[in-house]
């Protein structure tokens, strides 16, 4: 299996936090849409034999800011480029979309004969999107288009807190997505959380967890707000206009953060993600796996255990150069190597609560790796950050706030 991240740069206007590739350049769309499904079909090639896509992922920037036509074309260029799509899915190869009575979308095939093998349609389909996009018309054309999940980025449910870090939603709105989306039949919503804002208490951290939880959706995911080189509120730290809250309190934040959401029945499945059972993002989950997965779009990184790349940052220039048919000016890329492939694992894997499982590193790298891991592990396992059990080594609850230093403790050299 695989995945697509489509990344998505166009935004209304930019948060002062983020420091994803974005522009507000909504002239550049249209263009750029064309640029992404041409380049889908460049990429086909570059799927292994027998893979099928399971996940399909829009990323961004706000990938709300597609139009709907836009996004389905995007879906039936996938459907006609890659073995991932039934005959059934609305965007299938060799299909068109139609309005039946009802105003559903329908498919017409339109191939002169059958076709050979079996297609199953991608398991999760996720579109990251703004509350102030959602709206019960667009809703309901989002799930004709077969998306299934939908990852809402709420931040806080404080007006004043959103206003600091430049979104343009308001707390009330994202009351009404949830309500649009679950009336459209959404049964996939995540929601992305900050914590560590300045000034920040914890009785207000508090609050926000109980507005997510009484949302009771699917998915969480929440993040201590880091202040990246660069984005207007480094310049405000640095102008001493604004100031990071103690670092002994953002840590107590994420504590109450784990104990409020696995008492509210969310598996804490990953350093910063809690799902319902059943409903652990696959896509991201294929990240920390490392499950191979093509990255189509300006910025978007790609990945097949051989190989890293990493497409320009530049949505106009890259445009052009797709369009040009000059796809080897879009990105750079690196070889991964034995040592990379396991520093990889110990920087992914390890972030999740499955952990590593040792057998499988010592079946794709050999038994050198196993036995390096294996021999540095002893200290933190001496000291309760990690622990082994069923053939499986993981963060313990302790470990989880020393995460990067015990991974640091785990890394390989390039000597070694």
């Amino acid at each position: 299996m695989a995945g697509i991240y489509i990344h998505i740069p166009f935004c209304a206007s930019r948060c002062s936090y983020c420091a994803f590739y974005s522009t507000t350049r909504s002239d550049l769309r249209p263009r750029y849409v064309d640029a992404v499904c041409r380049e889908l079909a460049a990429r086909k090639s570059e799927l292994p034999s027998g893979e099928v896509i399971e996940t399909v992922y829009f990323g961004g920037g706000t990938p709300s800011q597609l139009t709907i036509g836009e996004l389905q074309k995007i879906l039936q260029q996938i459907g006609e480029s890659y073995p991932s799509v039934s005959e059934s899915s609305p965007f299938t190869s060799d299909s068109c979309l139609l309005a039946n009575e009802q105003g559903s979308l329908t498919t017409q095939n339109h191939s002169s004969g059958s076709r050979e093998g079996s297609f199953q349609p991608p398991q999760e389909l996720t579109l990251e999107c703004n509350p102030d996009d959602v709206t019960p018309t667009w809703c309901d054309a989002l799930v004709q288009t077969g998306i299934n999940r939908v990852s809402l980025g709420a931040q806080s449910f404080s007006d004043s807190r959103l206003k600091i870090i430049g979104r343009r939603h308001s707390r009330q709105q994202i009351d009404d997505a949830i309500a649009c989306l679950r009336n459209a039949g959404v049964k996939n919503i995540s929601i992305d959380l900050m914590f560590g804002f300045p000034e920040e208490t914890m009785a207000e951290w508090e609050y926000d967890l109980r507005q997510a939880i009484a949302l009771d959706v699917e998915h969480i995911s929440a993040y201590s707000l880091t202040y990246e080189e660069g984005t207007p509120l480094s310049v405000l730290r640095a102008k001493k206009r604004i100031a990071e809250i103690d670092e002994s309190l953002s840590v107590a934040m994420y504590d109450r953060l784990i104990d409020r959401l696995t008492a509210a029945d969310y598996e804490h499945y990953e350093v910063s993600n809690f799902a319902r059972k059943g409903f652990r993002s696959r896509h991201n989950s294929s990240y920390w796996h490392g499950i191979p997965y093509i990255g189509v779009g300006a910025a978007a990184h790609s990945y097949n255990r051989t190989t890293r790349r990493w497409n320009i940052s530049d949505a106009n220039r890259y445009a052009e150069s797709v369009m040009e048919g000059r796809f080897d000016d879009i990105f750079d890329y690196e070889i991964i190597d034995e040592t990379t492939a396991y520093n990889d694992i110990i920087t992914t894997a390890l972030r999740t609560s499955d952990g590593i499982d040792l057998q499988e590193l010592e079946n794709r790298l050999g038994r050198k790796f196993c036995q390096y891991l294996s021999a540095n592990a002893r200290k933190a396992i001496a000291a309760g950050t990690l622990i082994f059990e069923k053939g499986h080594l993981s963060l313990t609850r302790k470990g989880l706030f020393v995460s990067d230093a015990v991974m640091t403790d785990l890394i390989m050299l390039p000597e070694y």
